[in-house]
């Protein structure tokens, strides 16, 4: 039994000075990485560079498109609440339906919709949701 223990002692001993060894090289190299001009240099670009650009260069937040979103959307809402007035179900579910594609927060929606609509508008509205899932996963 002694020989065993004596064993297992060892082996702690080396996985600990590795995992100490390991550690010190980790600092070292931060350190010298760290106290590189070349680094700060292109870390300061980097962050400097970030903000302006987004994927292949296009900026993340266009203004112009999220104005012309809110206009689809708030028309699509319109649109299906006129042809829900007009008993016209089917017509307002597609409206409503085209709505949840362009809404940013779809599931917010669907949420004023369940309390808004009635239940069998909504219930028509959720059978055409896998369509608008389809339809997002292709584009």
């Amino acid at each position: 039994m002694p020989c065993v223990r004596t064993l297992l002692g060892l082996l702690a001993a080396l996985a600990v000075g590795g995992a100490v060894a390991f550690l010190g090289y980790c600092l070292y190299f931060d350190r010298k990485r760290r106290g590189d001009p070349a680094f700060k240099r292109r870390l300061r670009d980097r962050r400097r560079a970030a903000p302006r650009a987004g994927a292949g260069g296009a900026q993340l937040w266009d203004p112009e498109k999220n104005e012309k979103l809110q206009e689809r959307f708030l028309q699509e809402v319109q649109m299906g609440e006129l042809w829900l007035s007009r008993g016209e179900h089917r017509m307002g579910v597609e409206h409503l339906s085209n709505a949840l594609l362009v809404c940013g927060q779809p599931q917010e929606l669907l949420k004023v919709f369940k309390h808004t609509l009635p239940p069998k508008v909504f219930e028509m509205l959720l059978h055409k949701i896998p369509l608008i899932c389809q339809l997002l996963n292709k584009t």
